[in-house]
């Protein structure tokens, strides 16, 4: 049976935005036009403290599980592992794929006779027998790996490897007709409901996983548009933009004070007017592709008011790590400087189909601010990210909830409002773990009811990626950042008072630390994180290509390492295949 504030059984639809910063929607303080997400959050919840891990798949492997990364089959992304095989490979936790430990939230609901469908991204596996079908979809159409272009425009040549899959079969990007990434996933989500639809309809369980605004930066040119001079004062400007529209929102206390931009980037005031207009554009280029992203949930929005489901469907939103900071073009066959073959980033085309384009770390800390630096990073910029919960079952919302919560909680909470207890440790003739979050409802139904993070005997919820680690219980979080000279120290930070990681509390606090550091040595073990010590490249993804690493003053430029671009090239999918073999 649902739970009781369900009038019928409860659908869901679970909406992911791929890097989309902290305050990227109108709703959390931007100046983007948003208004279906804001229509969600003015009679849903907003969260203020959410949190994924640093980077896209070990968070859906969370999603998808309920528990840590490092149990799920993601300890360390799988294009690294690839590349530090005898650190991560055979390991378990390290698979690279969404593993056989976990009951996958769409199987357990597909045992209980519910439709589960997805569109968009899934990272979680590109051979067919981790396809989506095989972990309890339904009906499935999937862009496999991390990255594509958005607009499906590839090279004709031999080797591409497949991008997509519908259900079982591989799908030939060629064959993909008027597309453009964040439409037609929409496209396709609403054909597979419709499928269901009728007298026999099932209740479902929808995934809508968006690849935008990921990089390559491409939306329509008339999106685009609408933003021009929007963007013409600069990151700086932009930031404190958002910062005062989140104290007016109530999101962010008046008295927070922001982390400084991390980032040797050269400042917006010692750019060419040219080059402030090109960088100007990068912005403009994102703020549609988000406009678009918000415009294709509305269409799966109007669609559930046409059937009649709107108001029995909990919607979740949310982003999957902080806003991507990376320079590409140390890259030198991406570099907006030289005259490639393959794309024309020139000013005039930057955003079309045959143009590649980021927008780099200054941007992206004006989106993750008050938080310390984006994507990648431990710190609250790369693990902080918006969400908003909209369901009328929960009566009177609480608009913003500053409840400390992170994505393992979304299974729990979805089977409860869906009265399905999770198998426990056995499940279709496998062991399986348990899940590590925890329900919101008795949260979202009273605000005084606190989401509890206690897993067996221990109350913290730790992270690890790129050898950074974090822990954290309550407000206190301590955080370990490698650096080159390996005079890294545990730090630690009071988030109550301090959103912006500003004050060490180490030294003044120690016997706080020293717990903590305890609560991390439970959670490496409980969850079997593997540090790599054969490498800073590993830990550092930024300095692999070629960059000055933005959080530690002591780092070094260092020549781009060709076994990590060709990571990233894998991630692009048939673009960077391309290059793969240059």
């Amino acid at each position: 049976m649902p739970h009781p504030v369900a009038k019928a059984q409860p659908n869901f639809l679970v909406i992911v935005a791929d890097d989309l910063g902290w305050s990227d929607v109108s709703s959390f303080g931007s100046e983007i036009n948003t208004p279906n997400l804001e229509m969600l959050a003015n009679s849903g919840t907003r969260f203020t403290d959410f949190h994924t891990a640093s980077a896209c798949s070990p968070t859906r492997s969370m999603l998808m599980s309920g528990t840590d990364n490092h149990i799920a089959g993601f300890g360390q992304l799988a294009e690294v592992v690839q590349l530090h095989q005898s650190t991560w490979e055979g390991k378990a936790g390290y698979e690279g794929y969404l593993n056989d430990r976990v009951a996958a939230l769409p199987e357990i609901l597909q045992d209980a006779g519910y439709f589960t469908t997805m569109s968009g991204k899934w990272h979680l596996g590109i051979t067919e027998d981790r396809f989506p079908k095989r972990r309890g979809f339904d009906d499935s159409f999937a862009l496999l790996p991390g990255a594509g272009n958005h607009y499906a425009y590839e090279i004709a040549v031999p080797f591409l490897p497949p991008l997509y899959a519908r259900n079982d079969e591989f799908v030939n990007h060629t064959t993909l007709k008027d597309y453009y990434s964040s439409d037609y996933f929409a496209t396709e989500l609403i054909a597979s409901l419709k499928s269901n639809a009728g007298k026999n309809a099932k209740p479902f369980f929808a995934y809508l996983a968006f690849t935008a605004p990921h990089w390559p930066l491409q939306a329509p040119a008339e999106l685009v548009a609408k933003y021009k001079g929007v963007y013409d004062g600069g990151p700086a400007v932009l930031r404190e933009k958002r910062l005062e529209n989140q104290r007016k929102a109530g999101l962010l206390s008046p008295d927070t004070v922001p982390s400084p931009v991390h980032t040797d980037q050269q400042e917006w005031d010692k750019l060419t007017p040219d080059e402030q207009a090109f960088s100007a554009k990068t912005m403009a280029i994102f703020a549609a592709m988000v406009e678009r992203v918000d415009f294709a949930i509305g269409r799966v929005v109007d669609y559930l008011k046409q059937i009649d489901q709107f108001e029995n469907t909990f919607i979740l939103f949310m982003s999957d790590n902080g806003a991507e900071g990376v320079i590409l073009e140390a890259i030198p066959i991406l570099s907006p400087a030289l005259p490639v073959q393959y794309f024309n980033n020139s000013y005039d085309n930057i955003g079309n189909k045959d143009s590649f384009m980021w927008y780099g770390p200054r941007w992206a800390q004006a989106s993750t601010a008050p938080s310390r630096m984006s994507k990648g990073y431990i710190t609250e910029g790369g693990i902080r990210c918006p969400a908003i919960v909209h369901y009328p079952g929960f009566g009177t919302p609480l608009n913003i909830s500053h409840e400390f919560t992170t994505v393992m909680d979304i299974v729990p909470t979805i089977l409860e409002l869906a009265g399905i207890p999770h198998p426990g440790t056995t499940f279709r003739n496998r062991t399986v773990v348990t899940p590590r979050g925890k329900s919101w409802v008795s949260h979202l139904l009273n605000s005084d009811e606190h989401v509890h993070h206690v897993h067996g005997d221990h109350d913290f919820i730790g992270w690890e990626l790129f050898g950074q680690r974090a822990i954290r219980r309550g407000n206190y979080k301590a955080i370990w950042i490698p650096n080159e000279s390996h005079t890294e120290k545990w730090e630690l930070y009071d988030l109550t008072q301090d959103k912006g990681e500003l004050i060490n509390l180490a030294d003044e606090q120690n016997d706080v630390l020293n717990e903590l550091i305890e609560a991390w040595l439970v959670y490496e073990a409980e969850t079997g994180v593997i540090i790599a010590d054969d490498g800073w490249a590993v830990r550092y993804p930024p300095d692999i290509f070629g960059i000055r690493n933005p959080v530690l003053s002591d780092t070094q430029c260092i020549e781009p390492n060709r076994s990590f671009v060709l990571f990233l090239l894998a991630m692009l999918g048939p673009l960077g295949s391309l290059f793969a073999t240059t």
